[in-house]
């Protein structure tokens, strides 16, 4: 298959926000972006689909092999065929990609973190390391946007973490520290079990609190000069923050359903977005 092409329809199929995001940028940055986020999702689905442990850690590092081959070889996976271009053409570290397969094989070292500080450097390099990948796809001239990508990254992954918090329960997964959770009195097998007491919704408002804070540091921290370049970046951002708010309004009931927003949604808030920036 032509690896532009799968790319593509791994991307497609995935259903994500950020999908959406893709479709007003001009073919080589979308293509990019494109390849980028395929990258991200083949990794990703190594470890959430994977039954065995020691077949994901062995498939993990067979990705770094073919991260080498991209900087330095022939590549055989499509994906990685892909990128070959563009990491040359965005001059994209390939330290970056090595810290995206480190932080999804934290999911295999470590299913719960004990305090905020051990789950930033997961959100770092799963969400971050991305969106400094991204912003030097988009474009920039100011570095402090590499800040507003950097804070952007946590945000988004923090919403997807409250979003999400049934969802990886039911995979054995809580990504919400454990100190937060014994001060706000909220046991491990209170979220295994979906018990949604008020102590776990003020756990969840605490929560979505520091999430809307990075939103309001990252978009601070964008530069001017910048923003019209980053605009793909301030659409992930409105659908994200939208789903956040989404949560809300619906009673934050994460533990017994995943909220979404419908394609159309998605559609109207990217076409938005675009316009106004």
């Amino acid at each position: 298959m032509d690896p532009t092409q799968y790319c593509q329809d791994k991307a497609a199929a995935s259903g994500s926000s950020f999908y959406y995001s893709f479709m007003f940028l001009p073919p080589d940055k979308r293509h990019a972006i494109v390849a980028l986020y395929a990258f991200c999702r083949e990794v990703d689905d190594v470890v959430d689909e994977c039954s065995d442990e020691q077949v994901a850690r062995t498939t993990l590092n067979w990705w770094r092999g073919q991260v080498a081959e991209i900087y330095g070889g022939k590549p055989q996976h499509p994906v990685a065929i892909a990128l070959v271009p563009v990491v040359r053409q965005f001059n994209m570290a390939q330290e970056h990609l090595l810290e995206i397969i480190d932080g999804m094989e934290m999911d295999l070292d470590q299913p719960r973190y004990a305090d905020f500080k051990s789950l930033q450097l997961y959100c770092y390099r799963v969400a971050s390391v991305v969106g400094l990948l991204s912003v030097a796809i988009f474009g920039y001239t100011n570095r402090q946007t590499l800040k507003y990508a950097h804070d952007l990254g946590i945000a988004f992954q923090l919403t997807n973490i409250i979003r999400d918090v049934g969802e990886d329960a039911r995979r054995n997964r809580i990504y919400l520290p454990m100190d937060e959770m014994q001060q706000f009195g909220v046991t491990a097998a209170d979220i295994l079990n979906a018990r949604e007491t008020e102590n776990f919704q003020k756990l969840m408002a605490f929560q979505i609190e520091r999430a809307q804070r990075y939103y309001d540091q990252a978009l601070a921290l964008l530069p001017a000069e910048d923003r019209k370049t980053q605009r793909t970046g301030l659409i992930m951002a409105a659908i994200y923050r939208a789903t956040l708010i989404e949560v809300v309004a619906s009673g934050c009931h994460v533990l017994k359903e995943r909220v979404s927003l419908t394609p159309i949604r998605k559609l109207w808030l990217a076409f938005k977005t675009w316009i106004q920036n």
